[in-house]
């Protein structure tokens, strides 16, 4: 099933629940999907893997103004936040542990031979396609950063 029929399948769960939350999440993700299906230049058909990029971006967006709320001891708001971010990682693939994730960006450092920042673009580009949608891009930089050095 793909991930649109997911998300409308949901909806209709989250309508007959009366869930205002999981609505709101899912029809975002619905809405930034048929986005993408209709852009100039798109066949209609969208990758997995661009799938994956749109629902981490929604998630890293919800985050970002959760925490921008705090910041301005908004509480409320960033509760209903932090509540659609999870939901919408209900859709995103089981990201992996930190130990297992920084064992495999050694094994990408000792395969390309890294010796310093000067490789960090090399390493980065392997691990992004690696580990995409399994990890934040974030932290697979940090990792790669500290090992680096």
């Amino acid at each position: 099933m793909k991930l649109i029929e997911k998300i409308s399948s949901s909806i209709i769960s989250a309508m007959k629940e009366k869930n205002v939350d999981e609505l709101e999440s899912l029809r975002a993700i619905k809405s930034a999907l048929l986005l993408a299906q209709t852009q100039k230049g798109s066949d209609g058909n969208i990758k997995e893997s661009d799938e994956i990029k749109i629902l981490q971006k929604l998630v890293k967006q919800r985050k970002e103004s959760a925490e921008i709320y705090k910041n301005q001891n908004r509480l409320e708001l960033a509760d209903i936040e932090i509540k659609q971010s999870k939901i919408i990682e209900r859709f995103l693939p089981v990201q992996m542990n930190f130990e297992d994730l920084e064992k495999l960006i050694v094994e990408i450092i000792n395969q390309t031979g890294a010796q310093g920042m000067k490789d960090m673009g090399k390493v980065m580009g392997i691990a992004s396609v690696k580990l995409s949608g399994k990890a934040d891009g974030k932290t697979i930089s940090n990792i790669v950063r500290s090992k680096l050095v």
